[in-house]
C-alpha cells in the first residue's frame, strides 16, 4: 500500500475559472504544490489565460507571465535568463501551456528551447483539443474522435501526434508522462524535474468534461481509465535513453472500450473502429515495452 500525503500548501486560490471537473485546473494546483513558491508561471494562450481569472486578479499565490500562443519556452527561457543575471537560482521557472501551445502551435519555441537545454520546466496539460475556443481538433486529439472541426461523420483520421517521442528525440534531461488520477506519481514528477538541471518537459492528461462529452465528475475516473487501458501509460525517459514505466505495471489491461464508451466524443464509434483504436494502443503499448526492455 502506497503512503502519501500531498504537500499541504496551497498556491492555487479557489476563485479561478475553471469548468468543474477541469483536468487542467487540477493538475496546476499539484504541480504548484510540489514546487512552491519560489516559482514563476509562464501561460500563453491557452484555457488556463481565462482560468487564472481576468487582469489585475489571479487565482495563483505566484508571478504569472502571460505571454502569445506560440511563445511559452522561449518566454521562460528569458525569465530564466534574467533570473540568473540576477543571481537568483532557487526560483523554478515553469511553463504551462496546453496541446494547441505545445503539440502545434508552440512547438518550434519549443523545439528551440530543448535544442538549447534550457533551464526550464515545461508541463503540457493535454486535454486534447483546443478547448477554450471551441473544441476545435489539434495535433493531441486521439484518432477517430469527435470536435467541432472533426464531426461524427469526418472524425479526426489520422493519430495523436507523439509528443514525448519528440521531446526525447531531443535527448533532454527529463520527460515524463502524468495525470491527475495518480497525484503522488505526478508530484514526486515535478519534484524530479525540478531537481535536474536542463530542459524537463512532462505531458500530462487532463480531461476536459465539455469536451470530452463526460459528467463533470467522472474526470479522475476517466484519467485512471485512460492509463488502466493502456491509452496514457505513465513513464519517464532520462537523457533520452532510459526509460522507466510506472503504471499500468503488470501485464493486463482493460478493453478501450472501458474508456471510450464514457465520453460522447467517441459515441459514433463502430465495433471495428473500436478494434482499430485497441490494435493502435496494442501497438504503441508494445513499442513501449521495448524501449523498457531495451533501456534496462
Amino acid at each position: 500500500m502506497r503512503n502519501f500525503t500531498l504537500p499541504e500548501r496551497e498556491l492555487m486560490g479557489s476563485g479561478h475559472l475553471g469548468c468543474q471537473g477541469c483536468g487542467g485546473a487540477l493538475a496546476m494546483r499539484y504541480a504548484l504544490k510540489a514546487l512552491g513558491e519560489k516559482t514563476i508561471v509562464v501561460i500563453p494562450a491557452c484555457c488556463w489565460t481565462i482560468i487564472a481569472g481576468p487582469f489585475p486578479y489571479t487565482s495563483l499565490k505566484v508571478p504569472v507571465l502571460h505571454t502569445a500562443f506560440e511563445t511559452a519556452a522561449v518566454a521562460a527561457s528569458g525569465v530564466r535568463a534574467a533570473l540568473d543575471i540576477q543571481g537568483d537560482t532557487e526560483t523554478t521557472v515553469l511553463a504551462w501551456a496546453g496541446d494547441g501551445g505545445t503539440f502545434d502551435i508552440g512547438l518550434q519555441s519549443l523545439s528551440g528551447a530543448a535544442e538549447r537545454n534550457e533551464n526550464i520546466i515545461y508541463i503540457c496539460y493535454d486535454n486534447e483539443a483546443y478547448m477554450n475556443t471551441g473544441i476545435q481538433r489539434s495535433g493531441a486529439t486521439p484518432f477517430l474522435a469527435w470536435t467541432t472541426t472533426t464531426p461524427e461523420k469526418t472524425p479526426k483520421s489520422e493519430p495523436k501526434k507523439d509528443i514525448m517521442a519528440i521531446m526525447v528525440a531531443h535527448r533532454i534531461p527529463y520527460a515524463a508522462t502524468a495525470t491527475v488520477a495518480y497525484p503522488d506519481d505526478f508530484i514526486r514528477k515535478v519534484q524530479k524535474a525540478k531537481s535536474i538541471y536542463g530542459t524537463k518537459f512532462l505531458h500530462v492528461l487532463a480531461p476536459c468534461p465539455p469536451g470530452w462529452k463526460a459528467p463533470s465528475e467522472w474526470a479522475i475516473k476517466l484519467s485512471r481509465l485512460a492509463v488502466q487501458t493502456r491509452v496514457f501509460p505513465l513513464y519517464e525517459v532520462e537523457n533520452g535513453e532510459r526509460y522507466t514505466l510506472n503504471e499500468p505495471k503488470d501485464d493486463t489491461a482493460l478493453p478501450v472500450s472501458e474508456y471510450l464508451k464514457l465520453q460522447g466524443r467517441f459515441s459514433h464509434l463502430t465495433e471495428k473502429d473500436i478494434q482499430a483504436i485497441q490494435d493502435l494502443i496494442d501497438k504503441r503499448w508494445q513499442r513501449l515495452l521495448r524501449q523498457v526492455r531495451e533501456s534496462a
